[in-house]
């Protein structure tokens, strides 16, 4: 889903006129006063915590026609690129913020002309118009009409030095192949065919990779021989193993826009008070359920996360959040809400209504959700909805860890390794059995420990009889 572009009139011609004193006021002609329409085109609010965005790459150039509908820049959130259509036919007059520099919500990134006439108006009204509107125009001013799909973050914000972060000027394509610029239909076009966009050089505006460029790489790849701007790199299949990431020992790298949003979250999340408690679970009858159901496209992150919903809609006070510090909110719907590590930072895609989705169609939309995550794809809505987290790193041998609490929800569980462990049973013999750790963080102004021990018993039931998992 694309998102459109906030934008407010800049007026050119006086808004008023002295009547001629020759003639009585009985004969004047009625004048008709035809302004120039140029538009400030703002840094869209493409999600609830956004504060501000980096321009991955402006689609369209100065003096480039834009039709209403039509994308014009893809921005770099905190989670994810969005392309952003223009909401008016008219001109890209003067870009104001360029390619990998960041600008806050609100402010200007460009200037949008009604007319080709008045770009060179607009470009020699923009650093007058827009300075002086920040020196005038008060913090909240009545805009023209956005969008529903825009935010409800004041549109008209004025443009001062502060508002916009001018950075780099090296393409963000080209940033020592730390990122890749494409279009979002070419990062799936590439997935499909298995092909590494890293080594392929883009043919769109500022050297922005499109689905012909992939078309042509993937048809060379097929010959065998790689075209001119085609790296052997791109040639590799998806699938393979990435390569260790160069750094440069003793450098200061600034965050980008994912890890300052992580790092607004983490500080966040130090004023909520919270407490831990761990759980060991048997896990055999889950891990032979597993190897059945393997071969249909069921994934162990579905099992765990189906698991949890089904505690949770027993336990409503665990899937409940604080609000405010005064008050708390049962959650509607059971949304789980899983880490997920990728390229230069972290995400949390969200099984909305886990509780209620079959596990086939659960694991359908987990494969769906990551490959959106690692294409930087994913709508707001698809990741910051969770009312409970899971965190696991079982699959790196980890056998215990603390997660920290997101803000907005009351407790995320950290999953452990399932392992061979030495146990007694019950008739005082000694076997083998299968366990796994986990431990829960949970916000103590809400869930107190009583609500834990119950939830985590009640998981435990559920995991080491699985049978309705799969009802």
């Amino acid at each position: 889903m694309s998102h459109l572009l906030q934008s407010t009139f800049i007026p050119t011609t006086p808004t008023t006129l002295r009547r001629c004193s020759v003639f009585p006021t009985t004969h004047l002609r009625k004048t008709h006063v035809v302004e120039s329409k140029i538009r400030e085109i703002f840094m869209p609010a493409l999600s609830s915590t956004m504060t501000e965005g980096k321009i991955v790459s402006w689609v369209k150039s100065e003096g480039d026609k834009l039709a209403k509908g039509e994308s014009v820049v893809v921005v770099e959130s905190d989670k994810a690129d969005m392309d952003v259509e223009s909401f008016y036919d008219g001109y890209l007059a003067n870009i104001i913020v360029p390619e990998g520099s960041s600008a806050s919500v609100g402010s200007t990134i460009a200037l949008l002309a009604e007319s080709e006439d008045e770009i060179s108006l607009a470009k020699s009204k923009t650093l007058t118009t827009v300075s002086s509107s920040s020196q005038e125009t008060p913090p909240a001013t009545v805009t023209e009409e956005v969008s529903p799909v825009a935010s409800p973050v004041a549109a008209a914000v004025s443009l001062s030095s502060d508002a916009v972060k001018i950075a780099s000027a090296i393409h963000p394509a080209s940033e020592g192949g730390k990122r890749v610029v494409a279009s979002p239909y070419a990062k799936k076009l590439a997935k499909e065919l298995g092909l590494d966009l890293r080594g392929v050089v883009g043919s769109g505006p500022n050297g922005r990779i499109v689905a012909k460029d992939v078309e042509a790489a993937a048809a060379a790849a097929s010959d065998g021989a790689a075209p001119i701007g085609v790296a052997a790199a791109a040639l590799k299949p998806s699938g393979s193993a990435p390569a260790a990431p160069v750094v440069d020992l003793g450098t200061t790298v600034p965050f980008t826009t994912m890890q300052n949003a992580v790092s607004r979250n983490m500080v966040e999340s130090l004023a909520v008070p919270t407490f831990r408690v761990g759980y060991t679970i048997t896990t055999n009858a889950l891990d032979s359920l597993y190897k059945k159901i393997k071969s249909k496209g069921v994934t162990m992150t579905a099992l765990l996360a189906k698991a949890t919903a089904l505690a949770l809609a027993k336990h409503p006070v665990v899937n409940s959040s604080c609000r405010g510090g005064k008050s708390f909110t049962y959650n509607s719907s059971i949304n789980i809400a899983v880490a997920v590590a990728i390229d230069g930072g972290l995400i949390t895609p969200v099984l909305q209504d886990a509780d209620k989705v079959d596990l086939y169609s659960l694991s359908r939309k987990w494969k769906e959700l990551v490959d959106k995550a690692r294409a930087k794809q994913l709508q707001p809505h698809q990741y910051t909805t969770g009312t409970f987290t899971l965190s696991n790193l079982g699959m790196f041998g980890v056998d215990r860890f603390d997660a920290i609490l997101p803000p907005g929800t009351g407790a995320i569980m950290a999953v452990g390794a399932s392992q061979p462990t030495l146990v007694g049973t019950k008739d005082g013999r000694i076997g083998v059995k299968n366990q796994m750790q986990v431990n829960v963080t949970a916000d103590h102004r809400v869930i107190y420990g009583a609500d834990l021990a119950s939830f985590l018993q009640t998981l435990a039931q559920i995991i080491e009889d699985p049978k309705d998992l799969t009802l």
